[in-house]
């Protein structure tokens, strides 16, 4: 039986960044389910699949191939075959996928599918609701968090480096509407459970929270 990690946090929180670099450090495997919902909501507006057709939703649950690979030192993301791990981070994936995270099958097909992707394996996986419904008996959980002011910055400086232009107040607005969304939803909301560890990493560096993360999940 493999060991999880589980990494929870808010919209830009870090949990990306921060989870690869622990990743790598602890040989763990590193899954991102944001990214899976992001494939879907992709596949949605590029499919004009409206939100509420439930037969189209799941038919494309059944036949979309979402794929992680490291090609020259770098995580890239395939959708069906092709590499989408710039295209699922530009505005329109960013406005629609909180709608798309509402919906009960989509969740519950992305919890079934995290759970066979770690299934024996020793991971460190980074979602809202890893820890508190994905798997609620990790051994470790991890909630980080920061300021949306701080988490906008950041998104940002990201965006930047990957050429997708979305200006600082768009991404901040973005970023709150996100926060409402993924702690009122009535399906698996956003929330630190009740055994996670906080960290808010607001005035630290990614050295010093990787290094924080490393050190819990060492005397665990």
């Amino acid at each position: 039986m493999g060991m999880v990690v589980a990494v929870d946090g808010p919209a830009g929180s870090g949990k990306g960044t921060i989870t690869k670099l622990v990743a790598e450090e602890l040989n763990l495997i590193y899954i991102d389910t944001g990214a899976l919902y992001r494939c879907i909501t992709l596949y949605m507006i590029r499919n004009k699949i409206d939100l509420e057709d439930t037969n189209k939703i799941q038919k494309m649950l059944k036949s979309i191939n979402i794929e992680f690979k490291k090609e020259e030192n770098s995580d890239k993301v395939y959708l069906n075959g092709e590499e989408v791990s710039t295209k699922i981070r530009e505005k329109e994936v960013n406005e629609f996928i909180p709608h798309v995270s509402n919906i009960v099958v989509i969740r519950e097909n992305i919890t079934n599918l995290s759970r066979k992707m770690a299934d024996g394996k020793d991971v460190i996986m980074e979602g809202r609701d890893i820890g508190t419904n994905v798997f609620p008996n990790a051994k470790i959980k991890i909630y980080l968090d920061a300021t949306p002011e701080e988490r906008a910055k950041r998104r940002l400086k990201q965006n930047e480096e990957k050429g997708i232009k979305i200006s600082y107040e768009d991404i901040l607005e973005n970023i709150k509407i996100r926060d409402n969304n993924d702690k009122t939803r009535k399906i698996a909301p956003l929330k630190q459970a009740e055994d996670a560890i906080y960290i808010d990493s607001t005035n630290m560096t990614i050295e010093e929270v990787t290094e924080k993360i490393v050190k819990i999940i060492k005397e665990k």
